[in-house]
């Protein structure tokens, strides 16, 4: 396995680095992209594939730039807006004129960057914060709606400038520094406090840029204030964020749509470290931490995009920018092949000198398939709140189940404790809805988080997961939500599947919330099903609510609906219920309640429960109380139990049959399920069901130790190694 050099050495404690400062910085270019880079990247142009392929295809997008003149409007726009894009663009503009200077030594491309440059330095001493700035709660910028923005813009510029700076004069310079670069980092730092210093992506991207520009600027304090905080204390700072927001496995805390987004500042901020400051060793900080970030990055994905989960964008997938440079590094810095089947997927190519060994190597056909796995990512700092479990299988398609007995996720969690979605065939089947945003559509709340997404997106109803009395987990206080995490009784992945048990005692007072998930392979029908067990204990009867989310058609029930065909009405009217349309509703008598839909994959869908006869059915669609039509109008239905202090939710999820209008034909459209039982023997629990009238038990272990045991069963001998076992069951 290949190292590069900032893998080196051993790992040093942060006692240590902050003994470590810096008084004079090497020459330029040196913060992700070196002149050692240069020079094998420009010997690179003179051949062909796709390093020269990429070259020559953002020279062509920075030539009709310059063909079209420098723009540098007065910020007034929010996200989305002309300004807010222009500058966004014009950062990007730079950062590329920057890199095609060096490569091709051509005078009018560091030109380029230094007029525009000068004409932000004109510009930025004359402004105050931004006028579209959002709420008090969040600090503003100058050049954008939203410090955040400006840190981007920093992180971008800042490397254009030292890709150019030793072509400008003393006076462009001191112009460039004075008014421009050395305000903004400043602003974003000392005039920033709260941001600069805090744990969370924001300030991931503040210290970032910040701690690069005193590598370029030669302000080794400005490095240490990035690295440790404004009073150098620890307590913030970048080093912090790599402490605090991941897990020992590389899981970030606010998820994955967030842990891509903060993955190009820790990423770009470490290869400037190390080049300048070797010797501090940052890819060995905690055990590697920037490393499995990268790869844990890349797990959290199904066909291309993220798991949805907390404030989630769900089109954001494995060939956002981000993880494009994540992935660059990553092969970087090991050589692992699987890097390359990413980034084959990806497309894209960046011009570094990583960027140049990915294209070599895929020119040469050098890239494996990517190895994803059934794991337990382990949440918070230390690991020990909660996890996110990815269980993977690949009869008939490859299918996905995440489980997310996982931390609240600051800011920009759901209160979901203990939710799951389901994926089949590419798509996904039982669904999560994520955030209510368009971002940067500028018509639509300034492209900012909608109102829906705190009053819908956020809401427990909005997930599959139990709801008590229609009130949200933690009463929707974030606060509260930040101190309490689920416990993970178990994982375990086998030659059966995978199953994983959760469970919570703090989203609602008197209440434990406890639930297992398995996705089973049943080998002699060639599929499997999901198992769902979800068990609830109060001390005092509630009303409880267990949602399930669906991605499709509904196909049919084997139960009678009373659908509201002419009027509907709002569920109820907080909590997300009042943007819930009551479409019908229903109370299946005792035994087995059934529900299909059909997905666009071409697949049916069963979910059957187990119902004692007194569970309501309640079947929804989102858009109440939408006067703007922020929300898409999904579908999903509730099991409702009232007045109970204890009750178990038991239910399996079964992928069945195809449809084929193209061809006219449809294949078992009805579930193969006929049979479904369940008992406890203690810790352990016993599931019959019939699927294709092929008798199957299955046995899950919930003793955390699952040491192996032995068990009878209608006087059948069995034995179980571990949580899960399936058996065929051929003496009944």
């Amino acid at each position: 396995m290949k190292i590069f050099n900032f893998y080196t050495g051993l790992k040093i404690a942060v006692t240590a680095l902050a003994i470590t400062t810096c008084s004079a910085f090497a020459t330029h270019p040196n913060l992700v992209i070196t002149q050692s880079d240069v020079e094998k990247m420009r010997s690179a142009l003179n051949q062909s594939g796709r390093f020269n392929d990429r070259y020559l295809e953002l020279k062509q997008q920075v030539d009709q730039q310059l063909a079209f003149g420098i723009v540098v409007p007065l910020p007034k726009d929010g996200g989305g807006g002309y300004s807010h894009e222009r500058h966004k663009k014009n950062y990007q503009l730079m950062y590329g004129a920057g890199i095609i200077y060096q490569l091709s030594q051509e005078q009018k491309y560091a030109d380029f960057v230094r007029d525009m440059l000068l004409e932000y330095a004109a510009l930025y001493p004359t402004l105050d914060v931004h006028p579209k700035r959002k709420v008090k709660s969040q600090n503003p910028g100058k050049l954008f709606w939203q410090s955040l923005n400006e840190a981007m813009w920093l992180v971008y510029t800042i490397q254009a400038y030292d890709l150019v700076v030793e072509t400008l004069t003393d006076q462009d310079i001191n112009d460039i520094e004075h008014k421009l670069l050395r305000p903004v980092a400043l602003f974003l730092s000392q005039g920033q406090p709260s941001t600069f210093n805090k744990v969370h992506n924001h300030g991931t991207w503040a210290t970032a840029g910040v701690g690069m520009a005193g590598y370029v600027l030669d302000e080794p304090q400005w490095v240490e204030k990035a690295l440790y905080d404004l009073d150098k204390s620890g307590k913030g700072g970048f080093l912090k964020q790599l402490d605090m927001l991941f897990s020992p496995q590389g899981y970030y805390n606010e998820g994955p749509y967030y842990q891509r987004f903060a993955l190009l500042p820790f990423v770009t901020f470490a290869q400037a470290i190390a080049h300048n400051e070797p010797e501090r060793k940052i890819a060995h900080y905690r055990d590697g931490i920037l490393l499995k970030a990268i790869d844990t990055t890349i797990q959290l994905s199904y066909n291309g995009l993220f798991f949805p989960i907390n404030d989630a964008i769900k089109s954001k997938g494995i060939d956002t920018i981000e993880l494009v440079h994540g992935v660059t590094v990553a092969y970087g810095l090991t050589g692992d092949t699987g890097y390359l089947d990413i980034a084959q997927q990806q497309g894209q190519i960046i011009l570094s000198g990583d960027g140049l060994e990915v294209a070599n190597a895929l020119d040469e056909g050098l890239a494996t398939p990517y190895q994803f796995r059934s794991v337990a990512f382990g949440d918070g700092s230390q690991g020990d709140e909660g996890a996110l479990v990815i269980m993977r299988s690949k009869p008939n398609g490859e299918q996905a189940l995440l489980f997310k007995p996982a931390s609240q996720g600051l800011g920009h969690g759901h209160f979901d404790k203990l939710t799951w979605q389901f994926y089949d065939k590419g798509q996904e089947i039982v669904s999560d809805y994520g955030a209510a945003r368009f971002l940067n559509v500028e018509a639509k709340f300034g492209g900012r988080y909608l109102p829906e997404n705190n009053s819908y997106a956020k809401q427990t109803v909005a997930h599959n997961t139990v709801v008590v009395d229609e009130i949200s987990h933690f009463n929707s206080d974030v606060k509260q939500g930040n101190k309490h995490a689920p416990t993970l009784n178990f994982f375990e992945t086998s030659e059966y599947g995978s199953v994983s048990s959760g469970q919570i005692n703090t989203a609602y007072e008197g209440v434990e919330l406890e639930r297992t998930l398995a996705l089973v392979e049943l080998k002699e029908l060639g599929s499997t099903i999901a198992i769902d067990l979800y068990s609830v204990n109060a001390s005092q009867p509630h009303q409880l609510d267990l949602p399930l989310h669906y991605k499709g058609q509904f196909i049919d029930s084997n139960f009678d609906l009373n659908t509201q065909s002419q009027q509907m009405t709002a569920l109820g009217k907080k909590n997300g219920y009042q943007h819930l349309w009551l479409r019908a509703q229903a109370r299946p008598e005792k035994g087995l309640a059934k529900v299909t839909w059909l997905n666009e994959n071409g697949r049916f869908y069963t979910l059957s429960s187990l119902v004692n006869g007194e569970e309501s059915f309640l079947f929804t669609q989102v858009g109440a109380n939408d006067p703007n039509f922020n929300l898409r109008n999904e579908h999903g239905f509730i099991r409702r139990v009232k007045g109970v202090n204890r009750h178990q939710f038991i239910s399996i999820l079964e992928p069945h049959g195809e449809y084929n209008p193209s061809k006219e034909y449809t294949l078992v459209a009805q579930s193969r399920l006929s049979a479904l039982s369940h008992t406890q023997q203690g810790e352990l629990t016993l599931i019959e069901l019939t699927v294709a009238d092929k008798p199957y038990l299955i046995a899950i272990n919930n003793n955390k130790g699952a040491s192996k045991r032995s068990f009878k069963y209608k006087n059948q001998s069995y034995s179980l190694d571990g949580h899960l076992g399936v058996y065929l069951m051929t003496n009944i």
